[in-house]
């Protein structure tokens, strides 16, 4: 990217999962020259954009703001500026705000542009030691609504499964994986992926439960979960 771009133009930039070192020179070149920066808790971010010494105003934008400011930032684009969103962590709009901005900025035709860079998901799986050759990402449950209905159609689903995890609830998810997919269905699951504490458990889901009984869950998680056998 260079800074004589002309015209507004939607910047999705992914930021590291745990280690700054993951963030990357194209990533800290377009943060440096749009004109605005997105973020979805400004606090954090201000940390990662000192830490690279980029000046870019930053505004807020994220689950609870974002209908209302949508229209807002959509006449900045449309009125020529270069705009970049980025999450707390990895890349916008898996699993974090930035879906409904790219959709409204490709009815209207601005130009819309993603970043490669990190998420937690594609670690995780290739690590996991199951099938990566077919895989359906969740991300989170839903909390109550439709949860058991979306884990009962899951449970013939062939190709390995990735969800995103709290540590607070993460032995209650084991606990219904194991109920509905079967405790001895194998799983991967990762926590603080590229933080000092990174570790990955694997084994059957009823290894996984007296394993997080014993060690209390702590972190951001990501589990694997190995497709169905059945035909």
């Amino acid at each position: 990217m260079n800074d004589k771009m002309e015209g507004g133009e939607l910047f999705l930039v992914p930021t590291p999962i745990g280690n700054l070192g993951d963030m990357t020179y194209r990533a800290v070149a377009t943060l440096k020259v749009v004109d605005l920066i997105l973020a979805e808790d400004t606090r954090k971010s201000s940390k990662l954009l000192n830490h690279y010494q980029i000046r870019t105003p930053m505004q807020a934008f994220h689950m609870h703001n974002e209908h209302r400011k949508l229209a807002e930032f959509i006449s900045k684009l449309t009125l020529g500026k270069r705009i970049a969103i980025i999450s707390d962590a990895g890349t916008p709009g898996i699993s974090d705000p930035g879906f409904l901005l790219v959709r409204e900025a490709l009815t209207l035709n601005l130009k819309v542009a993603c970043l490669p860079g990190p998420t937690a998901l594609i670690p995780a799986l290739v690590q996991s030691g199951l099938a990566l050759d077919r895989f359906v990402f969740e991300g989170f449950l839903p909390p109550k609504k439709g949860r058991n209905k979306r884990l009962e159609n899951l449970s013939v689903e062939n190709r390995t499964l990735i969800f995103y995890e709290s540590p607070h609830k993460l032995l209650k998810t084991l606990i219904q994986f194991s109920e509905i997919f079967g405790l001895d269905r194998q799983v991967s699951v990762s926590r603080e992926l590229s933080k000092m504490f990174e570790e990955t458990f694997r084994g059957t889901l009823e290894q996984a439960l007296n394993h997080f009984n014993i060690h209390s869950p702590k972190g951001e998680f990501v589990i694997c979960v190995s497709g169905s056998q059945k035909k």
